[in-house]
C-alpha cells in the first residue's frame, strides 16, 4: 500500500519560527506567485544589483531558512530545551555542511563556503558543550549569537570570523542515489581490498581501534507519569568483512511511513572493537520521544557506515530497521538490507544469506 506524502503541515520556515519541523519543497505560495519583479523588495542582504546573481530570490530564502533555524535553535538554548536546542543546531549544521560539500553549481564562493564551514563548527561546539555540561572547551550561547549577523550576511560579509577554528573536515557522505551508481565500481575492486587488508590486518582477527572523538548521542529525556522511555543498546553487527572496515558507526534515525524524521538523528561513536565476523559497539542509544507518542508505523533504522580512503569517502554499507511492533524489553536480532537505505520500506533486499544480524537490546523506562 503507497502512503501519500501529506502537505497540509508544510510551511515556509523563512516567514515564521516555530517548534516544529517541515521539510524545504522548494514551492512559492500563492502571494509569490502572483508578485511581479518590479513589486519585489530589495533583499535584505542589500548587494549591489550588478553582484547579485540571478537567482539572488533561492539564495536569500536559504539564508533566511538558515537564519530562522539559528534563532530557532539559540531560543530554545535559552529557554533551557536543550534537547529542541541541540537538534535545531544538529539539523543546520547538516544542511551548512551540505552546501559546504556540494559540487554542483554554487550561488556561494569558497570564501563564503569556508565561513559557513566555520559556523558549522561552532554550532557543532556549542551542542557538544549542551551534551557535556562538564567539558573543558564550553562554547556558550553568547558567543554563539555573535554569529547570527554573519548568517544573515554571508553574501557580503568580509571581516576575520570571531573565532578561531577551522570548518570540520568532512568525508563526503554520498547521497543513495550516487551510492547506488558506485556499486558495481565498488564491488569490482571488493576483492583486491580483500587481499590488501587481509594481509595487513590479518583477517578475522581482535583489532581494537584507537580512541575517537564522541559521535552525536544524546541524553536521556526526562521521565513523564505514565510514559515510557526506550534505551536500545546496539551489542554488533555481523559482516563477513568486518575486520576490514575502517572507523565504522552506525547513524541512529526514526522516520515515519514517508521516511520523514520525528527525532534528531544520532551517530555512534566508532565501534569499540573488530572480531572475527563482527563489529562491536556496546554503546546505548537513548530514543528522543517517548514510545507513546512515536507516530504510527514509524520505524527506527540503523545505517553501518565506514570510511573507504581510496575513494575518500564515508560510505552506507548496509541498514536494518526495526518496527514499532518490535519494541520490546530484552534482546533483539534483525536482517541487514542492501544500500541505498530505503526509509519508506518499499523495496528491501537482503544483505546476504548468511546467518549475521544486527544484535540489540532493549531497556523500557517507565515512570508510574
Amino acid at each position: 500500500m503507497r502512503f501519500p506524502i501529506e502537505q497540509k503541515g508544510l510551511v515556509d520556515v523563512s516567514l515564521v519560527v516555530c517548534p516544529v519541523r517541515h521539510r524545504d519543497t522548494g514551492e512559492t505560495g500563492a502571494d509569490d506567485a502572483a508578485r511581479s519583479p518590479a513589486d519585489e523588495p530589495r533583499p535584505r542582504l542589500c548587494c549591489p544589483d550588478n553582484t547579485r546573481p540571478a537567482n539572488m530570490s533561492e539564495v536569500n530564502k536559504t539564508i533566511q531558512r538558515w537564519h530562522a533555524s539559528f534563532r530557532k535553535g539559540t531560543d530554545f538554548d535559552s529557554w533551557g530545551q536543550l534537547v529542541e536546542a541541540i537538534d535545531e543546531y544538529q539539523i543546520l549544521a547538516r544542511q551548512l555542511q551540505k552546501e559546504v560539500q556540494s559540487t554542483n553549481a554554487s550561488d556561494f564562493t569558497e570564501e563564503q563556503k569556508k565561513t559557513l564551514g566555520k559556523i558549522a563548527t561552532c554550532l557543532e561546539m556549542r551542542s557538544a558543550s549542551l551534551q557535556c555540561t562538564q567539558s573543558k572547551e564550553d562554547f556558550k550561547l553568547e558567543e554563539l549569537k555573535k554569529l547570527e549577523t554573519i548568517i544573515q550576511t554571508i553574501l557580503t560579509y568580509n571581516k576575520v570570523f570571531p573565532f578561531d577554528v577551522q570548518p570540520v573536515p568532512s568525508r563526503k557522505i554520498l547521497a543513495p542515489g550516487e551510492e547506488e551508481n558506485l556499486e558495481l565500481e565498488e564491488e569490482e575492486e571488493d576483492g583486491e581490498e580483500e587481499e590488501e587488508d587481509a594481509a595487513a590486518a590479518g583477517a578475522g582477527s581482535t583489532e581494537a581501534f584507537p580512541p575517537r572523538a564522541p559521535g552525536t548521542l544524546l541524553p536521556r529525556l526526562p521521565s513523564e507519569p505514565g510514559m515510557t522511555l526506550l534505551t536500545l543498546k546496539i551489542e554488533k553487527i555481523g559482516l563477513k568483512d568486518a575486520g576490514q572496515c575502517i572507523d565504522p558507526y552506525m547513524t541512529i534515525s526514526v522516520k515515519d511511513l514517508n521516511g520523514v524524521d520525528v527525532n534528531p538523528v544520532q551517530d555512534t561513536p566508532v565501534a569499540c572493537r573488530k572480531e572475527d565476523t563482527y563489529v562491536h559497539f556496546s554503546v546505548d542509544i537513548e530514543i528522543q520521544r517517548h514510545v507513546e507518542k512515536l507516530p504510527k508505523g514509524a520505524a527506527i533504522f540503523f545505517e553501518f557506515k565506514h570510511y573507504k580512503p581510496k575513494k575518500r569517502f564515508t560510505s552506507t554499507k548496509c541498514f536494518a530497521f526495526m518496527e514499532m511492533d518490535e519494541i520490546k524489553p530484552g534482546p533483539i536480532v534483525i536482517e541487514l538490507y542492501k544500500k541505498p537505505t530505503d526509509f519508506k520500506r518499499k523495496k528491501l533486499q537482503l544483505l546476504t544469506k548468511k546467518q549475521l544480524y544486527l544484535h540489540l537490546h532493549q531497556t523500557l523506562h517507565k515512570d508510574s
